[in-house]
């Protein structure tokens, strides 16, 4: 006994793997004989087919009556062909690429696209199909469709750029008819070098080509021999600078540009300048030959390139793209352009000033570094850190200075310069330390005064009036040692202090050091005295009048006899002098005991 399977026919017919819609038989399921069956109803007399089927015998109906086409079915069989390449990059070989054609296959049925390499004779490359037929990826969230294509441009599949030269005929007529697309003008396909090659090769005949080959190699290589034995190690050096005003950071930049005469080759290097905010790149363009013309898909090795002759100061070069202004260049490179080209002149071979907004664009340290105000943690230098590092570093010290001035303070009696009367009898004991340069302000507790005391001022650096916080290696913006000697006034965070006295260290320290301090040279201070005691400013008897009453006794207190050289001279030597000269009396006083 077998098993018997009746073969069921299709509901539908299929075509290219898709069911189609099967036509009604017009005999017995037309609308005409419909509508002739119901007028023959008597009890359907007054209702009209229309409102049965809801369908009538107008224009409008007979269009909807059209049969539904998918568009897997109206597309079927319309393929668009576009004539692209691409270039295939060949390592340790006479040549520099690969250039292969194919054919690009645009399916409007489905929008898949498949990209065939044509045969070629003797290529050794695997070739046919390169991507089959699928929808290919545009981004991670949309495809290609037909708009996407077009002459003269470039498209991408799987990491591989395709240049997109020309099309077929009917392609256009689709493109502009259908699509509405205007397609842009065609390129030329370029030539393989390879294949090229091979054809004048194979057309010349081997001995005509052999010679002839031989002969324009051996000639390439003696002008190569010769440019090398006549310019190894001539680098001419242009400074260029590159308008980049129109990105955020408007500025201009600064380049070096490195021309090797030994191969025509140029390097571009940027002069970097701290804090620019960008990656410390070593150059921008590596040694190579630079093409004039710079487009997609275009090899370095073809098209003009730059020579020592299309460098002019004043005139531009396209590097990448970019316009840099060729604005000065060294001495050599100078001479060797005055020598070997004589049409320059001597004004040509000036550099080219910048423009003011330029200058003053392109200098970074023109506009200044304004550092925030003190944040109160931490001194100064710390604030100042906080800004220049993300890492957190502390300032740097000098080492040396602090080991030769460890322990060692100037001790100076200060009085408050203030416009109010309670604070006319405050007294002040400031302290300066070498090894630092830090202040130290101590008030004495006073009875009946009304006033605690203690310390007044933190041990720190002090910015000097009308400086702002700066870089802490600009010593010259902070009190130092040579700002403080007996009558000077220190405007220390709105307070003036006036220095009044100073201990013995302090005394002998600075006329030790009396190249710091020109009012404790007392050679220069007597020679001054002698001075204006012979022009009779000074009377000799007045002096020693003033001695007899202080020295009535035989007896007298040092701090008296400071004094009365102080009312003595302070005349003579405050009158003409500067400010910084009020230290003299004090000096010539202590000269005077010392060497009495």
């Amino acid at each position: 006994m077998t098993l018997f399977h009746p073969c069921t026919p299709l509901p539908c017919p299929v075509q290219n793997g898709y069911p189609i819609h099967r036509p009604h038989s017009s005999a017995s399921f037309s609308l005409e004989h419909l509508a002739s069956t119901l007028a023959s109803n008597p009890t359907l007399k007054y209702q009209r087919p229309k409102d049965l089927y809801g369908v009538s015998d107008t224009p409008s109906a007979s269009a909807s009556r059209r049969q539904f086409v998918p568009a897997f079915v109206a597309y079927d069989k319309i393929v668009l062909g576009f004539d692209a390449y691409f270039k295939q990059s060949v390592y340790e070989s006479t040549e520099q690429y690969h250039l292969r054609r194919v054919k690009i296959q645009y399916y409007v049925e489905d929008d898949s696209i498949a990209v065939v390499e044509p045969p070629v004779e003797n290529s050794g490359i695997p070739q046919g199909i390169l991507i089959k037929r699928q929808r290919l990826p545009k981004s991670s969230s949309e495809f290609y469709t037909v708009r996407d294509l077009n002459l003269a441009t470039s498209v991408t599949f799987y990491g591989r750029t395709f240049r997109i030269v020309n099309c077929d005929e009917f392609t256009r007529r689709y493109m502009e008819e259908t699509e509405h697309v205007l397609l842009n003008a065609p390129e030329p396909m370029p030539e393989d070098p390879y294949v090229s090659q091979r054809a004048r090769l194979k057309n010349g005949g081997r001995g005509a080509s052999a010679h002839g080959g031989a002969n324009s190699a051996v000639a390439a290589q003696n002008d190569r021999l010769r440019q090398f034995l006549e310019n190894d190690r001539k680098v001419l050096r242009f400074y260029a600078v590159w308008d980049d005003r129109g990105s955020p950071n408007s500025e201009l930049r600064e380049f070096i540009v490195h021309y090797y005469l030994v191969d025509d080759s140029v390097e571009v290097r940027e002069v970097r300048k701290a804090n620019a905010g960008r990656d410390m790149f070593p150059q921008l363009l590596r040694r190579q030959q630079l093409p004039k013309i710079l487009t997609d898909l275009v090899d370095i090795q073809l098209g003009p390139k730059y020579t020592w002759k299309d460098f002019r100061l004043g005139g531009t070069i396209n590097v990448l793209n970019r316009e840099f202004l060729i604005r000065d260049c060294d001495e050599f490179t100078r001479n060797y352009l005055r020598d070997n080209n004589p049409s320059l002149t001597s004004s040509d071979l000036q550099p080219v000033a910048l423009p003011v907004a330029a200058n003053t664009s392109f200098s970074a340290d023109s506009t200044g570094s304004e550092w925030p105000p003190y944040n109160g943690f931490g001194t100064e230098e710390d604030s100042i850190g906080s800004c220049k590092h993300l890492v957190l570093q502390p300032p740097k010290k000098d080492f040396l200075k602090m080991l030769e001035n460890e322990h060692k303070t100037l001790r100076f009696v200060a009085r408050l310069d203030s416009k109010h009367v309670e604070d006319k009898d405050r007294r002040f004991v400031l302290t300066y330390r070498l090894a630092d340069d830090t202040i130290t302000i101590y008030e004495p507790p006073q009875r009946n005064a009304g006033i605690l005391g203690g310390k007044f001022l933190e041990r720190s650096r002090v910015l000097k009036p009308g400086q702002k916080l700066g870089d802490p290696a600009d010593q010259a913006k902070y009190y130092c040692a040579g700002d403080l000697f007996v009558g000077a006034t220190l405007n220390i965070f709105m307070h003036k202090f006036v220095l009044m006295d100073a201990d013995e260290f302090a005394f002998r320290w600075m006329e030790e050091h009396h190249s710091m301090f020109p009012q404790a040279d007392a050679d220069k201070v007597l020679s001054k005295v002698k001075l204006e005691t012979a022009k009779g400013r000074v009377k000799k008897a007045d002096i020693e009048k003033s001695m007899k009453e202080v020295l009535a006794n035989g007896k007298v207190a040092r701090r008296d006899f400071i004094r009365l050289g102080r009312d003595c001279f302070k005349d003579v030597l405050t009158d003409h002098v500067s400010e910084a000269m009020k230290y003299t009396p004090t000096t010539l006083s202590l000269t005077w005991i010392c060497r009495k």
